[in-house]
């Protein structure tokens, strides 16, 4: 939302709600150009604003230009043609009041000058997958969901690394049998529970690594070319996303590209024969016994993406890892793991240069193809043009809201150390807007949101079940793609990493049904709303204890009110006024002062160009 900018973040209200921009249709006449082409840009400046000029400011080929903007007759709105000369558009608008001028950028309104760091983008590069913008994600730890009718092949001898485990045993957190307890999960047991899927209605499933490894999460793969045949081999797969395919279902995978394991036979020959082209493969100081890996595991050497033999095969055209899995098994795309890292060691980085080979190789292998990178902190520099779809939105979405509704340090939980206070949801808002700030919107809405994941405890040991209803309803109201993490939906728990791990419980009678139902509402809404997966979206109101927020379209407005406790009446925004019925908002009301909660507001109609 525009705000004005100050030091320490206020609660802001609903007078303050006098400028907004954002990338979605009702602003930006078209989301995705090709350079040469003209789009239309609006800004909408409330009448309180005073606003007697406003303009656009942009940066064609790196030099400063001025557009005068056209107020809309009978409105508030006010609008500009510009063409895209650049592949990227960067612009900000000008606002002349009576009391001075102003400057609207992404993070809200300003009385100085501000970098271009922050101003809003439009991209020419090709437009992510029209599949993902109503998707809803499902992530499966494949040793941890289900086993099949038709598990491990008979015979099939375990790996020397595996315990096998019986499903109801707990697991072994904080010991090294952590990551060797083998439960059992398989290809098989997601395909016979597609159904379960479907129920729930989410539509993409994302499935943890699928290849033969040395750990039970298989990020230290010791093989690409062939499906883990504990999970159920290359077959099982293509069953897999055959039988999900025919329910309307995506599947996509993961893989790393930062690292192998140190059993990998790429490793093997690269330690056997420094001459080997394998051996360029790796980053060796003093051949073959020290060489570089990741996060200091000496069983996850680390990947030189400065071989041209390694990209061929890994990640670059036609034959390559992330084409044979979408050309030949079926997949819908890829999660890429530690993205931010691959490719980068000292003074070579070749970060986005592999980010846009991957997306290319995925989208000429299966048009379609989504390619989402884990980035755990700031992602904005691999956003910006060409090169991932979007990133797993862990500072921009996860670790804000953890810190609003835990209303504790959470950074014990992410490694860091120092620490922080507890956000108020001002703070949380500010530090969302930041971020996304940083990014063009057409990456905000194809990144994945997240409560938690099989990197992170469960968020509902961490902050309890009301409080869990309350960003569960966040995820699915939020731009961008919302992604369960397998047994949120039931009520698994697990205060740490591994422990959140645990098997899926199939016994019923363990499940909280209700958290169930309430997740198949929300995710029914979240598909069902134009609002909620394409509008813009824009603050309301924000304060310690409560925010609230605007998603619209042309037609649809969605207001969503979200409370960590009980707070003092709001009053209703002129937002909302006449949109419901008496029974619901209507002027001089309040918004209810009851919390924990999530409350949501909609209506469909034409908005008029006074709103």
């Amino acid at each position: 939302m525009p705000r004005t900018s100050m030091s320490t973040p206020q609660p802001r209200s609903f007078p303050l709600v006098t400028a907004h921009h954002d990338g979605s249709r009702r602003y930006v006449s078209d989301p995705y150009p090709r350079v040469g082409d003209a789009i239309t840009l609006r800004v909408h400046v409330a009448a309180e604003l005073g606003a007697t000029r406003v303009a656009l400011r942009s940066t064609p080929d790196g030099d400063q230009h001025f557009e005068a903007c056209a107020q809309e007759p009978g409105s508030h709105w006010w609008s500009v043609a510009v063409p895209m000369v650049n592949t990227q558009l960067g612009y900000r608008f000008l606002i002349d009041t009576s009391t001075g001028a102003l400057t609207l950028n992404a993070t809200g309104l300003h009385a100085r000058e501000v970098t271009d760091a922050h101003d809003f983008r439009v991209s020419t590069d090709p437009a992510p997958p029209e599949w993902t913008r109503r998707a809803v994600f499902y992530e499966i730890f494949l040793d941890r969901f289900a086993k099949g009718e038709a598990a491990t092949p008979a015979g099939e001898p375990l790996p020397g690394w595996a315990i096998l485990t019986e499903w109801d045993e707990p697991v072994a957190h904080g010991t090294p049998n952590g990551v060797r307890q083998l439960y059992g999960g398989d290809l098989p047991g997601v395909e016979q529970h597609l159904g379960y899927l479907h129920d729930l209605g989410v539509t993409t499933i994302y499935l943890t690594p699928f290849f033969p490894a040395g750990s039970n999460h298989r990020y230290d793969a010791s093989s690409f070319d062939v499906v883990d045949p504990l999970l159920g081999g290359d077959e099982a797969l293509k069953r897999l996303t055959n039988a999900a395919h025919a329910k309307h279902m995506m599947v996509i995978g993961d893989l790393t590209l930062n690292h192998t394991g140190e059993n990998h036979a790429w490793f093997r020959n690269a330690t056997a024969d420094a001459t080997s082209p394998e051996a360029g493969f790796y980053l060796f100081s003093h051949h073959p016994v020290r060489y570089e890996c990741f996060g200091g595991v000496r069983s996850m050497p680390k990947l030189d993406h400065r071989s041209d033999i390694l990209r061929r095969r890994l990640f670059e055209g036609a034959g390559s890892v992330v084409d044979r899995y979408l050309t030949s098994f079926g997949l819908d795309g890829w999660r890429i793991d530690v993205a931010q890292s691959a490719g980068y060691s000292g003074p070579s980085n070749r970060t986005l240069t592999t980010a846009a080979q991957t997306v290319a190789t995925a989208q000429a292998a299966r048009p379609e193809a989504y390619v989402v990178a884990e980035h755990q902190f700031d992602a904005s520099s691999a956003l910006a043009g060409n090169a991932w779809h979007g990133t797993m939105a862990y500072a921009a979405f996860t670790r804000p809201l953890w810190s609003w509704l835990a209303e504790t340090d959470i950074d014990r939980h992410w490694g860091a150390p120092g620490g922080h206070r507890p956000y108020t949801g001002s703070e949380m808002a500010h530090v969302i807007d930041d971020f996304n700030g940083l990014i063009p919107w057409r990456s905000r809405i194809h990144s994945l949101l997240l409560l938690d994941s099989h990197d992170t405890p469960r968020l509902l040991s961490i902050i309890g079940r009301d409080r869990y209803l309350v960003a569960l309803g966040l995820l699915m109201t939020m731009p961008g793609i919302p992604m369960i993490f397998a047994g949120d939906e039931i009520g698994t728990t697990g205060a740490n990493l591994e422990e959140g791990r645990q098997p899926f419980r199939w016994d019923p009678v363990t499940w909280d049904h209700d958290l169930r139902r309430r997740h198949q509402e929300l995710i029914h809404l979240r598909r069902t709303l134009p609002a909620l997966y394409e509008g813009g979206f824009r603050w309301l109101h924000t304060s310690d204890d409560v925010v609230i927020f605007e998603r619209a379209t042309a037609e649809q407005v969605v207001i969503v009110q979200a409370a960590r406790r009980s707070h003092a009446p709001i009053p209703c925004p002129i937002a909302a006024i006449g949109l419901l019925g008496s029974d619901d908002l209507t002027a001089g009301a309040n918004f209810p002062a009851t919390g924990p909660a999530l409350q949501l507001w909609s209506t469909t109609r034409a908005i008029s160009g006074q709103d």
